[in-house]
This record gives C-alpha cells, sequence and structure tokens, in this order.
C-alpha cells in the first residue's frame, strides 16, 4: 500500500501549490493601479484598487489603496466638477454671440460656424471633443396679417427668431445624469424638459 501512498500525497501536495496564490500578487496589483493613476487613467486605477480591496482586504496593498482610493476619488470629482463648468461656460458665451449676432444682423445665424471670427474665436466643443448641437429656426413660420381694413392675409416669415442648442453630455445620448446629463437650451433660456420641444413648420429652406 506504501507505493501507492506516495504518488496520492504528491498529487495532493501539487494541487495545493497550484491553488495557492502568490503572497505577491496583492503588492504588484497595486503598483499596477498606481502606474495608471500616474498616466492619468483615474477611473481605471479606482476599478483596479476596488477590485485589490475586495479581493484581498486584510493585504497591506489593500490598506495602502484605500488611503489612495480617497485621494483618487476627490481628484475624479474636481475633474467632473472642472468639465461641467466649462461646458455651463462654453454654453453662456455661445448664447451671448448667438444674442449680438442677431442684434446687428436681424436672425441668429444659420450655423454656429458664422459666428466666427466677428463673435468667438472659434466654434468651442466639449471637453470630451464632442460639437454643441445647434438648431435655429422660425418660431412662427406664417403669421396672419391685416393690412388697414382688407382680407387678412397670411406671410411667411422667413428669418430665425430662435433656436435649440444643446449638449448631450459625455456619452452624446439623450437623458443621463452626472456627465452625461443633458443640458438643453431654447433661445438663451436652460429648460428642465426631458426633450426640446417639437419645432413648427413650415420652416424655411437655406
Amino acid at each position: 500500500m506504501r507505493p501507492l501512498l506516495l504518488p496520492a500525497l504528491a498529487l495532493l501536495a501539487l494541487g495545493i501549490g497550484c491553488d495557492s496564490e502568490d503572497p505577491k500578487l496583492p503588492a504588484q496589483l497595486y503598483e499596477e493601479a498606481r502606474v495608471a493613476n500616474l498616466q492619468g487613467k483615474g477611473l481605471e486605477a479606482r476599478v483596479m484598487m476596488k477590485n485589490l480591496i475586495s479581493a484581498y482586504p486584510d493585504s497591506p496593498a489593500a490598506q495602502q489603496a484605500k488611503g489612495d482610493l480617497m485621494i483618487i476619488d476627490t481628484l475624479i470629482k474636481r475633474e467632473q466638477d472642472q468639465q461641467l463648468q466649462r461646458v455651463r461656460g462654453d454654453l453662456r458665451r455661445l448664447n451671448d454671440a448667438l444674442g449680438r449676432h442677431r442684434s446687428k444682423k436681424g436672425e441668429y445665424p444659420a450655423n454656429l460656424s458664422d459666428l466666427v471670427p466677428e463673435y468667438l474665436d472659434r466654434v468651442p466643443e466639449t471637453p470630451w471633443g464632442h460639437p454643441y448641437l445647434y438648431r435655429p429656426f422660425v418660431s412662427r413660420p406664417i403669421q396672419d396679417v391685416q393690412v388697414k381694413r382688407g382680407p387678412v392675409r397670411q406671410v411667411f416669415n422667413t428669418k430665425f427668431d430662435a433656436y435649440y442648442l444643446t449638449c448631450l453630455g459625455k456619452d452624446m445620448t439623450p437623458g443621463g445624469e452626472g456627465l452625461a446629463q443633458d443640458t438643453l437650451i431654447n433661445t438663451g433660456d436652460t429648460i428642465k424638459e426631458a426633450w426640446l420641444p417639437v419645432i413648427p413648420q413650415p420652416q424655411p429652406v437655406r
């Protein structure tokens, strides 16, 4: 029986060796997360450190990760606030430029690029490299006009006297919260609706 016992013990020892993990692994995972954070990949580093804390809660590396995670969360929140602040600033500048364009030329421009260079140095983009969406329109395309005592006749208005200006957030998809939240502007005023109202028809062809 002894010759059979030795191979069995050897296999058992081998199995235990395969299941055991390298005690240096938590430290290696922490170092990878730390390097990712130094490379500007804060969100990735955050996920890596949270996984490390979950998998090895009692390791020294997990304790280091907990401290780093607080700093990373603070920096990520600050960066997100700065991005949202930049969006608000861009929209203010665009609204101001659009208003000055209408005051001088009697209507809003057909495109945001028409604001350059007289009203803007350049057309801004969102912090995530997306365009701000702009759509000018005529608020009352057809208007009834009474000419003295004659019959009422209809006049087709062609000047852009209104516009929609939109930022769809980081995901460029309607809806969402945080960095994905939408900012909807109707002729200079921010609205709280889920989406912009329907543009009245018919609109002039430019």
